[in-house]
């Protein structure tokens, strides 16, 4: 492995013109007042479990649709005030998993709530979230079911539950609601940023090694998957590929960067060819709010920071959280 895309110097630099649809703003603000349209109805059952530290909830929530979306909270043993919180969302193919799986923000004092993903999990952790929306033809795994049409596209229901997500997290009476962050890995920096760009405000985000990002480049210069499923869809259909990337403009992360207020912090990783540094940097240096920072790992793949950038995370984000 070695470094295969821009130099240092051109990735603080990259700033890639890509088209941003006209109704961009009216599409998710449409999208986020349907699913508003649905009783949330968050509920909390208590789980048993032989951990001391933290008492465990049971997550459903009412995702794009209504439909029923799983999630973990974590809180810290016996709590009795509110908390400030970290929403957590997960890489692709990965679901929420265990409960006891989840403990790093609940042991720094932090309610902890984690959001399964529709329609994964059988990849690593397992989910128990189904997408129970169809689509039209379309390549293994989730990047393009529905690619047809941005209303259609999988990615317009896991945005949509990524916000109402917050939403459920705010609803639990050991959580302080004006206080609350969203993180996650990958997949998980993806809606990371694009929650930042939908909620106007939380207190901080933290994208780590963020996917769904700068598309047109992330699609051409890759051979791994996610990204590479795009590609090889269009291999099949020959001819979409204006209407494809015209769908995946609605969904970019560069576009919700640019509409992003809270602190952030990112990172990238030199050599990650499954998440390129460009497309993390594309949305990096379009992130609107001045306070923000990136770490960069110079010679790691998609592994990125791991222990390193939690510990980045658990050395920046607390100051966010109890201001």
């Amino acid at each position: 492995m070695s470094h295969f895309d821009l130099s240092r110097a051109e990735l603080d630099a990259y700033r890639p013109l890509l088209p941003e649809p006209d109704d961009f703003d009216a599409f998710w603000a449409e999208t986020l007042a349907e699913a508003c349209t649905y009783d949330l109805a968050p509920r909390f059952e208590p789980v048993s479990t032989p951990l001391s530290t933290v008492d465990i909830f049971d997550v459903t929530f009412a995702g794009f649709g209504g439909q029923p979306v799983k999630g973990w909270l974590v809180l810290p043993a016996g709590a009795t005030e509110p908390l400030p919180a970290v929403v957590e969302y997960i890489g692709y193919g990965g679901g929420r998993g265990l409960a006891h799986t989840h403990l790093l923000w609940a042991s720094a004092g932090f309610a902890h709530f984690v959001m399964d993903t529709r329609g994964q999990g059988a990849g690593w952790g397992g989910g128990d979230t189904p997408d129970p929306v169809g689509s039209g033809p379309a390549g293994s795994g989730v990047m393009t079911r529905g690619i047809e049409e941005p209303a259609t596209y999988y990615y317009r229901r896991l945005y949509t539950d990524a916000v109402r997500a917050v939403d459920a997290a705010r609803a639990h009476p050991l959580v302080d609601a004006s206080r609350v962050a969203a993180a996650g890995v990958s997949q998980g920096g993806g809606l990371t940023i694009a929650v930042g760009g939908l909620v106007p405000d939380l207190v901080a985000i933290a994208p780590d090694v963020p996917f769904l990002c700068d598309f047109p480049r992330a699609t051409t210069l890759t051979g791994r998957a996610p990204y590479r499923e795009i590609a090889a869809y269009l291999k099949t259909f020959r001819g979409r590929d204006e209407q494809v990337f015209r769908t995946l403009s609605y969904f970019d992360g560069v576009h919700f960067a640019e509409r992003g207020r809270a602190p952030a912090l990112f990172s990238a990783a030199l050599e990650d060819e499954t998440c390129p540094p460009s497309t993390v940097f594309a949305a990096y240096n379009a992130y609107a709010c001045d306070d923000k920072s990136i770490e960069v790992y110079t010679f790691n793949d998609h592994e990125g920071g791991g222990p390193y950038q939690q510990r980045a995370q658990l050395d920046w984000l607390p100051g966010h959280l109890r201001r």
